[in-house]
């Protein structure tokens, strides 16, 4: 009974949210609209029934995130994206998952913004909300799972499996049939910073609306350059939080993914991109607004370019538009007509708006001349926004199809092959214009220069720059030219926003922020051009083998074949694969797989042996573990000058999307060394042992097992053999085989049990060196023990490595973007209150 309320309770409040957000709209309208003599009672109203839409989206929430804990899996949402073994860290990360879920993160945030708007009383209150209630209606619609004739208003996520899958055989047999277990989380997504990534991005697309609801309301109102002031803040808020939201997923890349970096130039990366970039020009444009009509005009633009770019990405990764473009791009649901028309409505409002209102935008407006900062600032708001359209153009290439089929005409526009080398040929360019705008224009701005003192000011800044660049270049071995170009810019930009940082911080650290945050973004840039354009691949097949025709070139080139126990050279360092290893929930950490053994339950994992470290015992034989197939681990040790480390990459072959493989990353200061498996054996493929070769053997001798010298060592009684109960008439002898690896020696002990009267023969195998012996018989008169040993293939894994330079500059100067950002913002809040 609890179970079909939870779910009506909740569609019950998608209805009210949306309704809610309605009236919400209609009321802040009025309110901003009326006599003042009215406008307390439309508050009022208002205001109720705002508290009413976000007690209705917390109740979605809560249902929502009640189904999805409880394991309720006749609800398709719970059975599409969580399962009974994940940890409750992941079942915050199903929530969001899907479609549903990530509308639903969205209107979760602008209910707290708003509620943060109506506890700060102000004059642009009624009509901010007016427009932050009308996005509401939009997003609660998109969840409403309303069917009208033909018609589909949202996609609910309190739709029963058994309504989802009408025509599935179970359900025309069993209605009430539900299933025991969930499909599960995507194994990628399996990650801590799949927890806190998505809200950190959401909110930023939530934040993003303020300054939009700004702007209209200034242009509603009639007030072009007053809603600036009150916006600034929002915006810097907006700005750091997206950017903080995009570096996550980068770090979530690099540390999660196999593709060897951070940032791919997906469309889905790039259609957040895009907003934050302008974003970020609407920041700099709403610093000198009480100068230029040119810097209001350009708030108010990228103030609504932004939040339509914001809606333009939305349809673009939900709509199924990209189709196999992306590798993050949800699949359609239906929606994508929905979502145009939500797409269109904001956007013809705001073009329809800004157009009314252009020729009423007047002031005292200055002519931009190269002594004044005003025109530095523009040129960096330009370049931001004209990368900002190399990469949309790009990007919406599936759209400009998608328009030409829909008029009858067949296109061949196609999108780039290697997408990395077609974006970064283009915003390289931008980023050296950035990098010499930013130090160019801080001078300006905190110096009164002239054709007088031109000289006094640039330079010392710019023979600071040429002999460190050449000293750079020449040491570095940087060759090719957009890079020379890039790493000269990057130190001129550096040194001149340094010395502006020094001269503000000593004078006024409240006015730092913007040096800072430059100084960030130089610092970014030369991460990235060092990490991406001078990344070494260390793992170079040197063999002259071919590992696998189906291999591409690149992967035969650039990866390693480790059989364990053997150790290879790659380069400066010596690798040595020591066997798969397993992390039970729970603990943290690496045991080796053989020590485990499964049971009925595919979850559950019964140890072998005792686990110990620094000769204490953390688990012991006949212990129960949890384990997860998707933690399933490969032990590299690398040696680089008689300094020893171990990384642990992940890897699982997954029915549906094969080989997941994560890398595991050694920081080194300078440089990081990045890892992961390409290819492992099939364990869903059964081992094939050769025919047993029998040998008789006395104590001592010694024989060769898979071309391997091994040694009889030790025969001896035992008293115990695990599951089995011996009695007083029983025996079991236990021997010793050691075999003589090339880099480890590998201990084998066979067990010969006479329990009841019975022969029982139970062997012991070596998956890394491809060896299982059993003690087959036993001679003690003669003093000879008869072995039957097998052999199959070797346990391997083919190994990918690379250097990645200075690529904690990257992560560095990223801090410090965000320190510089709030910086401003506590800067901009004071001067606001």
């Amino acid at each position: 009974m609890f179970h079909s309320f939870i779910g009506q309770a909740g569609h019950l409040a998608v209805i009210v949210s949306f309704v809610s957000a309605g009236v919400c709209v209609y009321g802040f309208v009025s309110g901003t609209v009326c006599e003042q003599s009215q406008s307390k009672s439309w508050e009022y109203f208002s205001k109720s029934f705002f508290v009413i839409h976000v007690a209705a989206v917390l109740c979605i929430v809560g249902c929502l995130f009640t189904i999805i804990y409880n394991h309720y899996y006749e609800y398709y949402y719970a059975w599409s994206h969580s399962s009974s073994h994940l940890p409750v860290q992941y079942m915050v990360s199903c929530f969001w998952e899907g479609q549903e879920g990530s509308f639903l993160l969205w209107l979760f945030w602008h209910c707290l913004i708003g509620l943060i708007i109506l506890l700060r009383r102000s004059e642009w209150q009624m009509p901010v909300m007016a427009v932050i209630c009308a996005v509401q209606a939009f997003l609660a619609s998109m969840i409403l799972g309303v069917v009208m004739g033909d018609v589909k208003i949202g996609s609910s996520p309190f739709i029963l499996l058994r309504e989802y899958m009408t025509n599935a055989p179970i359900f025309q047999s069993k209605p009430e049939f539900v299933p025991a277990d969930g499909t599960g989380l995507n194994p990628l997504l399996q990650n801590y910073w799949m927890v806190i990534h998505p809200p950190t991005l959401f909110l930023g697309f939530a934040l993003t609306v303020v300054p939009f609801a700004y702007a209209i309301a200034g242009l509603w109102l009639k007030k072009y350059s007053e809603w600036i002031a009150p916006a600034k803040v929002w915006t810097l808020v907006g700005c750091i939080i997206l950017g903080i939201g995009i570096l996550m997923g980068g770090y979530w890349a690099y540390e999660t993914l196999n593709f060897g970096g951070y940032w791919n130039w997906d469309p889905v990366e790039n259609a957040v991109f895009v907003p934050w970039l302008t974003m970020v020009g609407a920041v700099h444009a709403m610093i000198n607004y009480r100068k230029t009509i040119a810097a209001v005009l350009t708030s108010v633009s990228l103030a609504l370019v932004t939040f339509i770019l914001i809606l333009y990405s939305t349809f673009l990764t939900r709509s199924g538009i990209l189709g196999n473009a992306s590798v993050h791009s949800f699949t359609d649901l239906g929606l994508s007509g929905q979502l145009l028309i939500y797409l269109l409505a904001f956007a013809v409002l705001s073009v329809l708006l800004f157009a009314m209102r252009y020729k009423n935008i007047n002031g005292n407006d200055l002519k931009f001349t190269a002594f004044q900062s005003d025109f530095w600032i523009f040129l960096g708001i330009t370049t931001l926004c004209l990368s900002a359209f190399q990469v949309l153009s790009s990007t919406s290439i599936p759209v400009y199809n998608a328009l030409l089929k829909a008029v009858g005409y067949a296109s061949n526009f196609a999108l780039p092959a290697d997408q990395i080398a077609h974006y970064s040929k283009f915003q390289i360019w931008f980023g050296i214009v950035i990098a010499l705008l930013s130090g160019t224009g801080q001078f300006f701005y905190w110096n009164k220069i002239d054709k007088s003192n031109l000289t006094k000011y640039f330079y010392t800044p710019i023979v600071i720059t040429l002999i460190c660049a050449i000293a750079t270049i020449y040491f570095v071995k940087i060759d090719q030219l957009p890079y020379i170009i890039l790493c000269i810019a990057c130190i001129y930009g550096f040194v001149a926003n340094g010395a502006v940082a020094i001269k503000i911080i000593r004078q006024n650290p409240k006015l730092s922020g913007g040096a800072v945050a430059h100084l960030g973004i130089i610092l970014m840039l030369i991460g990235i051009l060092f990490s991406a354009g001078y990344s070494k691949i260390v793992s170079t097949n040197t063999s002259g083998l071919l590992y696998s025709k189906q291999f591409s070139t690149d992967m035969n080139r650039d990866n390693v074949l480790l059989w364990r126990h053997d150790p290879l050279t790659m380069g400066q360092y010596q690798a040595i694969y020591k066997g798969p290893c397993i992390v039970p929930e729970g603990y943290n950490l690496y045991i080796p797989k053989k020590l485990v053994r499964p049971t009925e339950d595919p979850y559950l994992w019964v140890m072998n042996k005792n686990y110990s470290q620094n000769e204490k015992i953390i688990l012991k034989a006949g212990d129960t573990i949890t384990y997860l197939f998707e933690n399933t681990y490969f032990e590299i040790e690398f040696t680089k000058d008689n300094d020893k480390f171990t990384l642990y990459p992940r890897a699982q072959v997954n029915k549906e999307m094969g080989l997941l493989a994560s890398p595991d990353i050694k920081k080194m200061g300078d440089k990081d060394l990045y890892a992961h498996v390409s290819s492992v054996p099939d364990e869903s493929q059964e081992k094939e042992w050769s025919e047993p070769l029998q040998k008789t053997l006395a104590l001592g001798d010694t024989f060769l097992i898979n071309d391997y010298y091994s040694v009889f060592e030790n025969i001896e009684r035992i008293n115990e053999v695990e599951g089995i109960k011996l009695q007083p008439a029983d025996a079991a002898v236990k021997a010793t085989i050691k075999v003589l690896g090339s880099y480890t020696d590998v201990v084998l002990e066979p067990i010969f049990v006479i329990h009841h009267q019975m022969i029982g023969r139970i062997p012991d195998y070596d998956e890394g060196l491809g060896i299982k012996a059993a003690l087959m018989n036993i001679d003690p008169q003669n003093g000879k023990f008869t072995l039957s040993i097998s052999t199959t293939q070797r346990d391997w894994v083919i190994l990918k490595a690379m250097e990645k330079p200075l690529i904690d500059l990257l992560w560095g100067g990223a801090l410090l973007v965000v320190i510089g950002f709030v910086i401003a913002i506590y800067h901009a809040a004071s001067k606001r209150n």
